[in-house]
Order: C-alpha cells, then structure tokens, then sequence
C-alpha cells in the first residue's frame, strides 16, 4: 500500500511490506479521523462498501466484521456495507477468486457506479495465497478486477483494512458540490 498525494503514510515503514498500521490509540484515533474527513471531502457523504467473499477461508471475513464491532467502529466514520452493488462505492474482495465467481464478481464490479474502487484484501486475494497455481481459482484477483489498492495479510489486522481504506478514499477524485445541478447528487456527476 502506498500513500495518496497529501495523504502521509502513518506509523512505521517496513521496506517489504509498505506503511505497517500503527498500534498506538492515539494515532489509530488520528487516522480514523483522517479517514473520515478524506471521506466527507471525497464523496460529500458516507462511504458505502460491498463485501464480496470470492472463496476465502473466512479469516479475512471475521476480520472485516470486527470493524463493525464498538471497538473499531467504522460506522461512525462514515462507512457502511451495503447489500447490492449498485449501492456501492468501493468493492472489498476476500478469496482467490474461484473460476465459478468469476462472472458474478464481474457483474458486480459492473453494477456498480462510478467512480468505483476495488480493495483486495488478504493474500488470497492478492496473489491467490497457499492456493496459488491451483486449477481452481485465479493467482489473485487482479486477474480478473481492476484492482486500487492491495491489503496484505493472513488476514490483516482491523487496522491495516483502516488503512487501506484510507488510501482507497484518497485515489478518488474529491466531490465537487458546484458541478451539482439542484436534486442531483454524488452519483450523477461525470465518470472521471
């Protein structure tokens, strides 16, 4: 994961992984904060996210459920998990990709509006993990989807997911409220 122009990367470097999520509170808290307010400035609302399981083994799932839980919170930065993708700002992508979700994954992907993100989450999702070279799925799902922004780990830390929706947020262009026609919103603005 790398920082997005005027985004500084938080916490320490590790030189083979990129930017490590920090695990002190205060800059958590700090970077939270952050994120809200790349949000609000990139999408003048809430980011709405669809989770798409594309065969993992569900450790990044259960990771993905501990941001809702009160101790990360993300609700109240802005960040809600919507049901269809045509609700959806971002795509969270969990799995190898299975050759049977293929088609599926990419009608999901073209459901939604744009601008769109895609966030591979876990190894799996990044290079196909243990599974790598199987018959079965993709050696990651950039294979199939145009993916923004990679979230290593086996599964990664609720922290680490903060963090690369940070970076997501901040490869998108900000909203821009003067564009707006009176009843329009975010979503009927030109594809960048």
């Amino acid at each position: 994961m790398s920082a997005s122009p005027g985004m500084p990367a938080p916490g320490p470097v590790d030189e083979a992984a990129g930017p490590m999520p920090t695990t002190d509170p205060a800059e958590r808290t700090a970077e939270a904060l952050a994120l809200r307010r790349a949000i609000r400035r990139t999408l003048g609302r809430s980011l709405h996210v669809r989770h798409l399981d594309a065969g993992s083994c569900n450790g990044c799932d259960w990771e993905i459920a501990a941001l809702l839980n009160p101790y990360y919170d993300i609700q109240r930065l802005g960040i809600d998990f919507v049901a269809s993708p045509r609700h959806a700002d971002l795509l969270l992508v969990t799995g190898i990709m299975t050759r049977n979700l293929e088609d599926a994954a990419l009608r999901t992907y073209e459901a939604m509006p744009e601008p769109r993100l895609v966030v591979a989450v876990g190894a799996c999702a990044i290079s196909g993990g243990v599974f790598a070279g199987s018959y079965a799925g993709r050696d990651g799902i950039d294979e199939v989807l145009p993916v923004d922004v990679f979230v290593p780990g086996c599964p990664p830390r609720p922290e680490a997911l903060i963090h690369g929706l940070l970076v997501a947020v901040g490869r998108m262009a900000p909203f821009d409220n003067t564009a707006l026609t009176p009843g329009s919103g975010p979503r009927d603005m030109p594809s960048r």
